[in-house]
């Protein structure tokens, strides 16, 4: 999650602090130029905190809380809303989770050269505002067309992934700039304070938005219109609370470029030394070092610092392509599956909250326990070996998930392909009835009266359409029943009695389990007069007499009566459980002499049987995975770069969450494979990347992080030994992490 990828911005205001509040010669003598004494920083509660960082934190709480609940319930919109399959959806959840990640170097670019935090959050901010607002009218049913919901949701989306992507690397690092020199401890605090708000609001989010959507009916269905308008709402909140705290923050200029910097000195040794090829030249040790005629050598050794990390960085997207899959494979995969706990039903989009609920049970785990029982059993478990680690748990649970899917398929009928179908038949008659069919397999059928059928009868078709003559027996009579079949399609054939003849009629089923774990109900009226149907809060309307059928209806989980109302009378019926992910017809009839209704409800889909529980394992050794994985390899970014390349580094670990989202769009669409040979698939690619992270983590030489310090320190003039001490504590702290 965002919380542990987005890394300790903490390098900005270190920096600031050297080159605004530093002020003393290399002697210790005051400058006689000094600035007037500044006004005192309103505190908060008396404390050494600035008021200003409530500000910040409420700010973070809100903007999470917006973006987690809109991605919790995203997939869901696309395939039930919209309409898309589930690769499609995927690709749209990825894509946009891509975007999000390639923006943050935009933002930081902004903040730095251009407008400076304070105003790149504001402006950033209000398209975030404007990309929820147009998201959510795009959910509204009744506006518009099919063609500008999906204009409005995919404009939405792209205005939302600019806003988030750039107001990402320029919030943490404008809270600390907020302390004077003196705090830092107290800074070190309040970034412990803005991750727990970023936890705290991403686990409300996916805990509200799915009940806003599925508990909450709007326009005849799900309120996704809700579900998207509350994380709108809260996104203007935090635009609101961020705005009200203008006259209390410190506000720092725009910094300069060190990205541009990079990239140009990158650019001009490549330049330099694809001009000089072939000539006569004195060898240098690093191509960057063809970057001397124009660039200090101070800078050319800190970007070779960094392009040893960033090297390092290239197999890590294939984690972010894992992870990054609970919030559209496995939410998918959660929607085929059991969801009741004694009573308590959880929304499939629901269980992406146990992620951040482990993550946070497990940060003070591994840190207070794990970690230190490691290093008593003397294992050198350094920051790469973590991280190494962290991949091969990933790996492991995308196998759980992979066991799980191929026991949650066992509950899906096949979909019938090209010149193939399914047939189940239904007995209304009062006796026994043996159906014949030449020429196919699983014939011939016996039917009781009123016989749940076990499963489908598949039928190979010459065409895609066939005319099939069925052979009826029914006490000693023989008779035949012929019907035109299509491929691709499910059927219930209806046998039935009409004074002393058998008749049969034709019915097209249900294929598909229904969406969201929800169950798919239609009404057969197999009484003599029309009737008038409510089951639940659902009206079938009128249902007419000769086995007529209603439309599908879907429904939730839940015990159910039916109320038939048949001319001036009512009748009561127990139709009982609705399960998850079935699909039912119900035939209601009346026997001859009876004063009351009889049901018979058939599952033609099977409900779901493997209960999500099942899912608990993967989450687990993914949330470990990412404790090893995203907290480390945030700590090695911070300590292997240069105080004034931290930026770029931490920029470099957000690009391999938006790469790794792009392999989930490459793999999912190039690989036509069942679900869990997917599963398979990534947890294999993993596994060799992590083979060869492994490799080149045991050749990378680690950069004492204290003497990096250090060295930067004696770069710099007339620094006192406090601020000195400042920034060697902070960095000490950072490396115990």
């Amino acid at each position: 999650m965002e919380r542990l990828r987005s890394g300790m911005c903490k390098e900005p205001e270190l920096e600031e602090e050297f080159s605004e509040s530093v002020s003393s010669s290399a002697d210790g003598e005051v400058p006689k130029d000094l600035p007037p004494p500044k006004k005192p920083t309103p505190r908060l509660c008396g404390s050494n905190y600035p008021l200003s960082i409530l500000f910040v934190v409420v700010n973070e709480f809100c903007e999470r809380f917006s973006l987690y609940g809109m991605k919790a319930v995203l997939t869901l919109y696309l395939t039930n809303f919209l309409h898309w399959d589930d690769d499609l959806s995927t690709a749209i959840f990825h894509a946009f989770t891509g975007l999000a990640y390639f923006t943050p170097v935009m933002g930081a670019l902004i903040a730095d050269s251009w407008l400076g935090k304070f105003k790149t959050i504001i402006i950033l901010s209000i398209v975030y505002v404007i990309g929820h607002i147009v998201k959510s009218i795009g959910a509204i049913p009744t506006v518009g067309d099919q063609k500008l919901h999906v204009i409005l949701s995919m404009f939405g989306l792209f205005l939302i992934a600019l806003g988030t992507g750039g107001i990402k690397p320029c919030v943490a690092a404008f809270g600390g700039d907020q302390f004077e020199e003196e705090h830092a401890s107290e800074r070190r605090n309040f970034f412990s304070f803005f991750y727990l708000s970023i936890n705290a609001g991403s686990l409300l989010s996916t805990i509200i938005t799915p009940m806003l959507r599925a508990d909450v009916q709007c326009f005849g269905g799900d309120c996704y219109a809700l579900a998207f308008g509350v994380p709108a709402a809260l996104m203007v909140l935090a635009l609101v609370v961020f705005i009200s705290g203008s006259g209390l923050y410190k506000k720092l200029p725009p910094r300069g470029n060190i990205w541009g910097e990079v990239c140009s000195c990158v650019g001009f040794s490549l330049v330099n030394r694809w001009r000089h090829r072939g000539k006569k030249y004195p060898k240098r040790e690093h191509w960057l070092d063809w970057a001397r005629e124009k660039y200090p050598k101070e800078l050319i050794e800190e970007i070779k610092m960094v392009t040893r990390v960033l090297f390092l960085y290239l197999p890590l997207p294939m984690f972010w392509a894992l992870f990054d899959q609970q919030g559209s494979r496995w939410t998918l995969q959660a929607t085929r599956m059991n969801s009741n706990f004694g009573g308590f039903i959880i929304q499939p989009d629901q269980m992406q909250t146990l992620n951040a609920f482990l993550i946070v049970t497990f940060i003070p785990l591994f840190d207070m326990g794990i970690y230190p029982l490691i290093g008593k059993c003397k294992i050198n478990l350094t920051p790469l070996r973590r991280m190494t680690v962290g991949m091969v748990l990933a790996s492991m649970a995308f196998v759980a998930a992979a066991i799980v899917e191929v026991e949650v398929q066992r509950t899906v009928m096949p979909e019938p392909v090209t010149n193939e179908s399914y047939i189940q038949f239904l007995n209304l008659a009062d006796k026994n009835i043996n159906v014949t069919l030449q020429g196919q397999d699983g014939f011939p059928i016996t039917m009781a009266p009123f016989q749940d059928p076990d499963n489908y009868s598949k039928l190979q078709l010459n065409s895609p359409s066939q005319i099939f003559s069925f052979d009826l027996k029914y006490e000693n009579v023989n008779t035949s029943c012929l019907l035109n079949i299509s491929e691709r399609q499910a059927y219930s054939i209806l046998l039935y009695k009409e004074g002393k003849t058998l008749h049969c009629k034709l019915l097209e089923d249900e294929t598909l389990k229904p969406q969201k774990g929800r169950a798919t109900v239609r009404i057969i009226n197999a009484f003599t007069e029309d009737i008038n149907v409510t089951l639940g809060d659902v009206n079938f309307g009128r249902v007419n007499k000769s086995l007529s059928s209603s439309q599908y209806a879907i429904m939730d989980r839940g015990q159910y009566k039916a109320i038939v109302k048949a001319g001036t009378k009512t009748y009561a019926l127990d139709v009982g459980l609705i399960d998850f992910g079935a699909a039912y017809t119900i035939i209601l009839t009346k026997m001859p002499g009876n004063a009351s209704f009889k049901s018979w409800k058939t599952e033609d889909i099977k409900a779901n049987v493997m209960h999500v529980a099942w899912q608990i394992p993967q989450y687990v050794l993914m949330s470990a995975g990412e404790v090893m994985f995203s907290i480390t390899g945030v700590e090695f970014s911070y300590t292997q770069a240069p105080l004034n390349m931290k930026a770029v580094l931490q920029s470099g670990w957000l690009l391999t969450v938006a790469f790794g989202n792009v392999l989930v769009l490459i793999v999912a669409k190039a690989a036509y494979v069942e679900q869990w040979a997917e599963f398979v698939l990534f947890a294999c690619l993993l596994f060799a990347v992590c083979i060869i992270f492994s490799i080149m983590a045991y050749f990378y030489k680690y950069v004492d992080s204290e003497e990096l310090v250090k060295k930067d320190l004696d770069k710099e003039e007339d620094i006192p030994p406090p601020y000195t001490d400042i920034i060697l504590n902070t960095v000490n702290k950072q490396t115990k992490m």
